[in-house]
């Protein structure tokens, strides 16, 4: 049995996902479905090579609609030991953690879920720095913030949007702290002396002190960076993890009428009817699809279409479709219909 101090990672979710509208408007963007699962869902599977799973202890940091997120958590994941910290006025990343303040200390991960990586996790424990930024490098870093590092290797410092070129190791939302209380000491600090853009605390300035003060950090690169922030984001990752294991095509049963184009996920509660599917197309529980050709698309359960032809396009739960043609964008219980 293990005597080390429980792992805490600590997940911000308290945004309005304002990007991913009109899907936000009913459920946090941590909800909304790729690849036949939740992003939060493939978010938890990116943790999957922790070390100790039985001495993790999940702290989601909830807003809007945050009920959702405490009831998808408790009803999928009942064995972990998660808690919910509301954040009532948003003021940042730096804000979200301070908020949880009571329940940090020791070894610490924060998680940012609008993207989804994948890294091999299992010898974090074995970590010799202070911290870790999961990076990854970009042809043009000038909209990601980017980890600046010195001649040995370690980070100098994190810069937001950099004007040059010439840096490209963008920062992905994951980050270790061998000592929660070492970042909750510089988050006051960054507060006090009001380092803040546009009414937000962001967690590059809190670490930017931090390595001021001597912090050694270091960067690890991560094998896959994706995007779950926008729609066309929200379909390029869809396209991503359909084509990397996603894909159920074989298992789904052949029905008289219908042809599948791989890579799809189909749920096997879906029904289909004279219709083509695919490629990438997501097909969630219980959707019912008839006379349509559906291509690059996303329906979340119990989505309606029904003599349509659609690509690039994404229908929320329970939304129904009928007799249109091309790019659809319609949130839950939504009906275009002719």
């Amino acid at each position: 049995m293990t005597t080390r101090p429980p792992l805490k990672i600590v997940i911000p979710m308290a945004g309005l996902g304002t990007r991913l509208r009109p899907h936000t408007w009913s459920k946090p963007k941590q909800l909304v479905s790729v690849a036949g699962k939740t992003v939060l869902d493939h978010l938890m599977d990116s943790l999957d090579s922790l070390p100790e799973p039985e001495n993790i202890e999940l702290i989601a940091i909830v807003g809007y609609l945050g009920e959702q997120i405490e009831e998808h958590i408790q009803t999928h994941y009942p064995s972990l030991k998660a808690r919910f910290v509301t954040q009532d006025n948003p003021r940042g990343q730096s804000h979200a953690v301070k908020l949880a303040e009571e329940y940090l200390s020791g070894p610490m991960m924060i998680v940012f879920a609008d993207t989804l990586i994948k890294t091999d996790l299992s010898t974090l424990f074995e970590e010799s720095a202070d911290a870790l930024a999961w990076v990854q490098p970009v042809p043009d870093p000038r909209r990601f913030g980017v980890a600046e590092l010195n001649q040995d290797g370690w980070v100098k410092r994190l810069i937001e949007k950099p004007e040059e070129m010439s840096n490209n190791l963008a920062v992905v939302g994951f980050y270790y702290f061998q000592e929660a209380k070492d970042l909750l000491s510089a988050i006051d600090e960054q507060m006090n002396k009001n380092l803040q853009l546009k009414g937000e605390f962001y967690l590059v300035d809190a670490i930017n002190l931090m390595l001021q003060k001597g912090l050694r950090m270091r960067t690890k690169q991560v094998e896959v960076w994706l995007d779950a922030g926008t729609p066309e984001a929200l379909l390029e990752t869809n396209r991503y993890l359909l084509s990397h294991g996603r894909d159920n095509c074989k298992e789904v049963h052949q029905r008289p009428e219908v042809v599948i184009v791989p890579p799809v996920y189909i749920h096997p509660t879906a029904y289909i009817h004279c219709s083509i599917i695919g490629p990438y197309v997501s097909l969630g529980a219980g959707c019912r699809i008839e006379h349509s050709i559906i291509q690059d698309s996303i329906l979340e359960d119990e989505a309606e279409v029904n003599g349509a032809i659609l690509e690039k396009s994404i229908l929320g739960r329970r939304a129904r479709v009928s007799r249109r043609a091309g790019v659809i964008n319609a949130g839950d219980n939504t009906e275009v219909l002719l």
